[in-house]
């Protein structure tokens, strides 16, 4: 599995629909809110809260994020170098 792979397939699914930010805004934050109420883990959510349903919205993360970023006309392999370099530093500090 790589990057461009991830892309073609996530084009395949969803065409070539090409968000801007506040449509990637929106839609981070719905997947956000799966991860919040998640965590809250209230009593009427309980039954759905499984490893699996984690992993899932975690890979909504990712595998939509590769194409935001090529939405907005990104490269989503070099988004992820700077994402890298990023973090290395901030934790060098």
């Amino acid at each position: 599995m790589n990057i461009n792979h991830l892309l073609t397939q996530s084009r395949e699914i969803w065409w070539e629909e090409k968000l801007n930010l506040s449509q990637i805004i929106v839609r981070l934050w719905k997947v956000f809110w799966d991860l919040c109420r998640w965590e809250r883990d209230a009593i009427k959510d309980k039954d759905t809260h499984t490893d699996e349903d984690l992993k899932k919205e975690l890979w909504n993360i990712i595998f939509s994020t590769i194409r935001w970023c090529d939405d907005l006309w990104y490269n989503p392999e070099e988004c992820i170098e700077i994402a890298i370099k990023a973090q290395k530093k901030f934790v060098k500090k």
